[in-house]
């Protein structure tokens, strides 16, 4: 049988491996998917992703506008603006600091910035070792970063600036030539902008040249752009210039205090704010609206182009009640008044106003320091001191408006008082004996006494003998007398139209210190309270508060003159002083009295002129404390004096402060004799007067003579008043 054979498979196998072709078939769809995608992109898309590259960013930025000028009461320029040409730089959303730096040494070869730059100790110097080093890392960033170790590299932030300014060599930075120098500090105003924010490069002494070349050549600077800043500047020099303020500079900007406010109310980090004073407190005047930039970047934060919104506006004008003829003349007063300055006295106080309304009439602080006269006006707001029997007038209306004093029962013994407890209190006008008084003698003799005892009254005690007792609460005394004296603005805040108001200082409880109290030896009180008080006087009994701007006007745009009112300040009546037409007449008598009556403190300093005024006299035993020596070295004398003329129709109120003369030997009579010339110029008598400019000042220092020479054991209006341990300053 035969047996049949297989057929042989000839067919080959293949040699590549099932996976591998599976894998390639993968890649092929992988490349198929880009391929596809590209093509989708390139082609459907195209035009939305080449728009994405193109695409920028609208961004209005806001600019600063020159302040509000101010102005006194007939528009005599105290306060204005200065244009300066200036180089400016507009910083970008993303700009990095290597590339500011860039811009920074390109603009050096176009503008000068002075500077200096030694590191010596307790200089100041537009460039320290730390601007040299930061503009150093800007142009050199990769180079420093290499000099990191391995730890330091993995730093970050803060912490790896840091690192990396330990590793700038001193000798790098002091190798820098002009130009260099220049550069470092143009990058670090550059590098003090935030982002979308401008600075000023330079805007003092910018030449024309410099503007010339700069605008020739913007399109090598991003950012940098030329146009016109403002500077303050004070026509009128010193005058007022302590409480007229100032302006932040562009380095300091606002406030950190008052950051967060400032920002809320859309101010920049670098704009110039009011820093003190009427500056500050009439910012949202003065600062104007600001003008409105749109701003276009690109992706990388650039800017391309900048369009002017709005212009801005200038900030609107203060108009101060002061007429600043008037205010020279009083400071002129001031300064010659120091002349006469004894012991540790070196300087005056004098202010006045209009008792009707509260016009700040003149206000001036004047102090010798160093050899130099110094304007320290503020100190007429905010020094305090001991005013002594010038504020007997509250005293005597105090005991009306408590009920311990009328018509029937107003005369009291003057004789030396003997309090256990108690120092001696005794009237100078009567040393030893006993002589009856009432309420408008009283205040004519300038008795201590009479005061005193009215404060016993006020706590309860209305008889007296020798060495008594004194059964009453200090404390529950003296909170009466002050809550009648803030009637009057003593002791509380006038609500004058600035900040920083002192409102003077409290001695601490005692019985003893209510009965000296009475005769102003206790609590301490400022020149402007003082005047205040006056003023409430002399009107009848109406505290107003000063006010030294009376309005607000805009600018007139075509003359860039002050043009039309937008706000008139009105009278701020504080409050109507709680006691009868009776009384208030009463007082006012005994300050017409002080004046011209026959035993009156000053009555000699004020004969002969054709307005007749009233006024009280004041001396106060106090203490000086030595800030080097942390301790009280000696008691001192401060004399004052308050009044007002006419006294029957009142047109001005006045106060002035003498104060630290020495307690023996004194014959500083400023007080009595500023304050004559004061209202001698206002009513333009005497040396003040246009055809006889100096006959009145003889008249004044004749009867300053002859006040010395009536003068016995004592002058009346030197009242030592022996405070004793019964004085707080």
């Amino acid at each position: 049988m035969k047996v049949a054979k297989k057929k042989k498979n000839n067919k080959k196998k293949s040699h590549i491996p099932f996976r591998l072709n599976l894998l390639f078939f993968i890649v092929f769809l992988l490349f198929s998917t880009l391929i596809l995608r590209l093509a989708y992109l390139q082609i459907v898309r195209a035009e939305e992703y080449k728009a994405e590259v193109e695409r920028t960013e609208q961004t209005t930025i806001t600019g600063s506008v020159p302040r509000g000028e101010i102005f006194d009461a007939n528009l005599n320029k105290l306060v204005g603006n200065e244009a300066r040409h200036t180089i400016t730089y507009t910083r970008g959303s993303n700009v990095p600091a290597a590339q500011m730096a860039s811009v920074a040494y390109e603009l050096a070869e176009y503008i000068d910035m002075p500077h200096t730059t030694s590191f010596e100790v307790d200089r100041q110097f537009d460039l320290s070792e730390r601007d040299l080093k930061d503009f150093f890392i800007a142009r050199n960033q990769e180079e420093v970063r290499d000099r990191l170790n391995d730890d330091e590299q993995k730093l970050s932030g803060s912490k790896s600036y840091s690192a990396m300014l330990e590793k700038v060599e001193e000798s790098e930075i002091l190798s820098y030539e002009e130009r260099e120098l220049d550069a470092a500090i143009i990058f670090k105003k550059m590098n003090a902008a935030y982002s979308l924010s401008t600075v000023n490069i330079k805007n003092q002494d910018v030449t024309e040249s410099e503007i010339a070349r700069v605008s020739e050549n913007l399109d090598k600077f991003p950012g940098v752009d030329t146009g016109t800043d403002w500077a303050r500047y004070y026509p009128e020099g010193d005058m007022l210039s302590s409480i007229l303020g100032v302006v932040t500079s562009e380095d300091q900007g606002v406030p950190e205090s008052e950051l967060k406010t400032y920002l809320a109310k859309g101010y920049s980090r670098n704009d110039r704010v009011g820093k003190s004073y009427l500056e500050s407190e009439f910012e949202t005047v003065l600062s104007g609206t600001k003008s409105r930039i749109e701003t276009e970047t690109n992706t990388n934060g650039d800017i391309i182009n900048q369009i002017q919104q709005y212009s801005g506006q200038k900030g609107d004008n203060l108009i101060l009640t002061m007429d600043i003829d008037f205010q020279e003349t009083v400071e002129e007063i001031a300064i010659d008044s120091l002349d006469q300055r004894q012991g540790l006295n070196n300087s005056i106080y004098i202010a006045a106003m209009d008792p009707s309304n509260g016009d700040v009439l003149a206000m001036t602080g004047k102090e010798i320091d160093k050899g130099e006269v110094k304007d320290i006006t503020y100190g007429v707001f905010n020094h305090n001191f001991n005013m002594g029997s010038s504020i007997k007038g509250a005293t005597v209306l105090s005991a009306y408006m408590d009920g311990v004093l009328n018509s029937s029962n107003n005369v009291i013994v003057d004789q030396p008082l003997n309090i256990k407890g108690s120092n001696s209190i005794s009237s100078v006008f009567n040393r030893y004996g006993a002589e009856p008084v009432n309420d408008i003698m009283a205040l004519e003799v300038s008795s201590n006494v009479y005061m005193a005892r009215l404060a016993m009254r006020m706590g309860g005690v209305y008889d007296y003998s020798k060495n008594m007792s004194l059964n009453i609460s200090g404390q529950k005394l003296l909170d009466k007398q002050r809550e009648y004296f803030h009637q009057f603005g003593l002791g509380v805040a006038t609500g004058i139209d600035l900040p920083s108001e002192s409102t003077g200082l409290e001695g601490a409880a005692s019985v003893p210190g209510g009965l000296f109290f009475s005769f102003g030896q206790y609590d301490t009180y400022t020149p402007l309270q003082l005047l205040q008080y006056a003023s409430t006087i002399a009107n009848g009994g109406t505290r107003i508060a000063p006010r030294l701007v009376s309005e607000i006007r805009d600018t007139n745009t075509e003359t860039g003159s002050v043009g039309s009112l937008k706000t008139e300040i009105p009278t701020k009546v504080l409050n109507t002083v709680n006691v009868s037409e009776e009384a208030m007449e009463r007082v006012q008598e005994g300050f017409y009295r002080a004046v011209n009556g026959s035993r009156g403190t000053a009555r000699s300093y004020f004969a002969g002129t054709s307005y007749a005024s009233a006024g009280k006299t004041g001396t106060a035993e106090a203490f000086y404390w030595d800030d080097d020596k942390k301790e009280i070295t000696e008691s001192v004398i401060n004399i004052t004096y308050v009044g007002y003329a006419p006294h029957d129709d009142p047109e001005i109120a006045v106060a002035v402060v003498v104060p630290n003369l020495p307690t023996t030997g004194r014959t500083n009579r400023e007080n009595t004799k500023a304050a004559r010339r004061v209202l001698d110029a206002y009513f333009k008598e005497g040396e003040f007067k246009v055809d006889s400019p100096s006959e009145a000042l003889e008249s004044v220092e004749d009867l300053a003579d002859e006040a010395e020479d009536l003068a016995t054991e004592e002058d009346p209006e030197e009242v030592n008043e022996e405070a004793g341990d019964g004085t707080a300053e």
